[in-house]
């Protein structure tokens, strides 16, 4: 697919106007308020793997409505120091699967919790263990759809709910320093880790790579991949339920979380990747912290023939180098770095 975005250097100074909700704010402290009151932790039961360098436990954690959400923590055997924190959100589609899939983090010496995506998991991979109860509302049979007409039972408002949950319930784990509390996904859970960036305060980084749900009225017009072409089919058959649809999507969108964030923040997009289009990455990006009063660090790595698996591994040796960095605090200089190659 060849690049069908905006040019590069049109893209770095992408700044659009997402029409945010004025009551943006007070929706997510309401709904996030009736999902906090009770303990965030359920149960932590440990699992055998087979791995004798890893721990697992098998946790649920109280999600949207006091749901119990499960997730994967793992930690690396022997060591009993309090660890940073690494919480993974899992892109469309997929759950948990299982413990033993997703290593790079433990490996590098990081508690991990991996959240299971409610009401997914059947797309691909291994599964999820989560149901989503409240996925009653009018919509499509796909998770972007559910509940696409009204704000209050629209499927993501659960899904960050939980995301930012699970963010509460790693840092009560045994062995975690919640000072030191990381948030990372790509695709949908990039789209996740950003809405937490910019709902959880004291965050100590942030990870995104292509990320879901970051301009996503020009993704609408952009793409029929994925799952904002699941949106447009709905829309194809319910004639004239786009202001709804458009209502309840501001809430959700990633360039609102991003305006509110300040952790540190390192991003990655592919400038081919026709399933979440390259300028909602950027426009994120670019408008990102500038609601906090701070000058959060921030760097983007852009690679112009990747599609949607943007640098791959490439890009994960950059988030493993970046995050050494920030959390041992050696980088003193806040910048703004766009690298707009893809290798060094």
């Amino acid at each position: 697919m060849p690049a069908f975005d905006l040019p590069l250097t049109e893209l770095e100074r992408h700044r659009p106007d997402v029409g945010e909700p004025a009551d943006f704010d007070a929706f997510w402290r309401r709904t996030l308020k009736e999902s906090g009151q009770a303990d965030p932790l359920v149960s932590v039961r440990p699992v055998e793997t087979g791995l004798r360098l890893i721990r697992t436990w098998d946790v649920t954690f109280r999600g949207f409505a006091g749901d119990p959400v499960r997730a994967w923590f793992s930690r690396p055997a022997g060591v009993d120091e309090p660890l940073p924190a690494v919480v993974e959100f899992a892109g469309y589609g997929r759950g948990r699967g299982l413990p033993h899939e997703r290593l790079t983090w433990v490996n590098a010496g990081y508690a991990h919790l991996l959240m299971d995506n409610r009401g997914q998991g059947d797309a691909y991979g291994c599964g999820g263990d989560t149901p989503d109860p409240h996925a009653t509302a009018p919509g499509g049979p796909g998770p972007a759809v559910r509940g696409l007409l009204s704000p209050e039972d629209y499927h993501y408002r659960r899904l960050i709910t939980d995301a930012v949950r699970a963010v509460t319930a790693v840092r009560e784990l045994p062995g975690v320093d919640p000072a030191r509390t990381v948030a990372v996904g790509n695709s949908q859970g990039g789209g996740l880790a950003l809405a937490v960036a910019g709902l959880v305060p004291g965050l100590a980084a942030l990870l995104v790579t292509a990320p879901l749900l970051c301009g996503i009225r020009r993704a609408l017009d952009l793409t029929d991949a994925g799952p904002y072409g699941e949106i447009a089919g709905y829309l194809s058959v319910h004639r004239g339920a786009e202001h709804d649809a458009y209502r309840t999507l501001s809430y959700v969108e990633g360039v609102s979380f991003a305006r509110r964030a300040q952790a540190p923040a390192h991003f990655g997009v592919g400038l081919r990747d026709t399933v979440c289009p390259p300028s909602g990455a950027y426009a994120a990006f670019n408008r990102y912290a500038e609601l906090t009063g701070t000058e959060a660090r921030k760097e983007i790595h852009a690679y112009p023939f990747n599609g949607h698996e943007g640098g791959d591994a490439v890009q994960v040796r950059r988030q493993l180098a970046w995050l050494r960095e920030v959390l041992d605090g050696r980088s003193g200089d806040r910048t703004d770095s766009r690298a707009p190659s893809g290798a060094r």
